[in-house]
């Protein structure tokens, strides 16, 4: 299948890294060529993607935040759960995980993938129903950094139990009787984070099978972060300990 991809770094960022098929290129007849969108142009030529222009009617009919470019591209690759252990154990480092239980929200998924590609995670597991999966929404709400991750679709807790073989601890991100602080936990070496539901945190079957749970101390008012920030500051963490 296809679909459209919308926005300046979405569309140069996946030209870059080239994991997609591309059929068109469409960019908005009056708007000046330059930036990233000289080099979206620059890249779809070099792998001769047809450039077409439009106007700003028709790239609206797409999607009305396009910033003047769509690009026509095959569906988002999803990878199997083996490429991500593979890809791990390829890096100079202790595995990184990031497993997301049930987010449902696009944007906190594509903020979520947007802060684990900065944090070098090395891959990424959603559920395969149930949850957001990578649309184009998402690709555009990580600013195109989804192009760069690998992502599968895998029964969390299966998926849990098959990281666990890698001498990883998994760190449920959530607050119940046994929930600890970052400081009384060790976050380096091989690490992988979940992060529960926007609004039920995470299911009772994923966090049984954590081997800690991990809570973020909070000293205002409000009783809990959004999901989206929460993991984001918890990847953060992980990747400085691991420094």
């Amino acid at each position: 299948m296809k679909e459209w991809l919308t926005g300046r770094n979405p569309v140069y960022e996946s030209l870059r890294v080239k994991r997609r098929h591309f059929f068109n290129l469409l960019v908005q007849q009056d708007v000046k060529i330059e930036g990233r969108l000289k080099d979206s142009v620059e890249l779809a030529r070099q792998s001769k993607v047809p450039v077409r222009m439009a106007n700003k009617q028709q790239l609206a009919q797409i999607d009305r935040h396009h910033q003047g470019v769509a690009l026509e591209a095959s569906d988002y690759p999803y990878a199997a759960l083996e490429d991500l252990i593979a890809h791990s154990k390829a890096q100079a480092e202790a595995p990184f995980f990031l497993l997301l239980d049930l987010i449902q929200d696009p944007q906190n998924l594509g903020s979520l993938l947007r802060t684990a590609e900065l944090m070098h995670v090395h891959g990424v597991i959603l559920p395969s129903s149930q949850a957001a999966q990578v649309t184009p929404a998402v690709i555009n709400a990580s600013s195109g950094a989804a192009e760069h991750l690998l992502i599968a679709q895998y029964n969390l807790v299966q998926a849990i139990e098959r990281l666990k073989e890698l001498d990883l601890w998994v760190y449920g991100l959530d607050t119940d009787e046994r929930s600890k602080t970052p400081d009384k936990l060790s976050l380096k070496g091989g690490v992988a984070i979940v992060v529960g539901n926007e609004g039920e945190g995470l299911r009772s079957l994923v966090r049984k099978n954590c081997d800690e749970i991990m809570r973020l101390p909070q000293y205002g008012q409000i009783d809990s972060l959004n999901a989206a920030v929460a993991g984001s500051i918890a990847l953060y963490l992980a990747r400085q300990a691991r420094e």
